[in-house]
């Protein structure tokens, strides 16, 4: 395990963290940080769209957009993960729904995930970019919420999040952390 990378075990269940593009990796879903349109744009959502290929948009467009907190699938086209899970975080604005709605995404992602039989799932930070969540908040909404999933059920098997810069990485592994301990 390089210093890019941390793993722990959850229930037989494996979750890890790792220094990464979203767009790379071999998991059977990739979880993409959508707008409510489904559409391509910037960040993770951008990059997704643009590796997986036009027909991703295609199929996006037949799935009647996805409201915040909800999550919906496609095939993963040009990308190696067979699937693309597409969940809507919420725009920070402080309110009490923020981490309802953060949550909701990450539970709701993975329970499509389990439906569909799928063993592996890799998810970006969601709604810490453009959607503007203060990223330690939420790192822990996403950590407590796979943990508690990982707790009660046996897929998928391995979750892994996928963050693409170093002070990203430290900063979820340093929360991680804090939360095991």
């Amino acid at each position: 395990m390089s210093k890019n990378e941390m793993s722990i075990k959850i229930n037989g269940n494996i979750l890890e963290i790792i220094k990464g593009d979203i767009t790379a990796q071999e998991t059977d879903a990739i979880v993409n940080a959508a707008n409510s349109r489904l559409a391509p744009g910037g960040g993770v959502a951008g990059a997704i769209h643009e590796k997986a290929g036009s027909e991703l948009w295609e199929e996006c467009k037949k799935l009647g957009g996805c409201r915040t907190g909800e999550a919906k699938i496609t095939k993963g086209y040009n990308l190696k993960a067979s699937y693309i899970i597409h969940t809507v975080g919420p725009i920070y604005s402080g309110s009490d729904d923020d981490p309802i709605l953060l949550g909701a995404s990450y539970e709701n992602s993975l329970k499509l995930a389990k439906e569909k039989g799928l063993e592996s799932i890799s998810f970006p930070a969601l709604s810490t970019g453009a959607f503007g969540y203060p990223k330690r908040e939420a790192a822990e909404i996403a950590f407590n919420t796979i943990i508690e999933f990982l707790k009660n059920n046996k897929k998928p098997s391995h979750i892994r999040m996928v963050l693409y810069s170093e002070k990203d990485f430290n900063l979820h592994n340093e929360v991680l952390k804090n939360l095991l301990s």
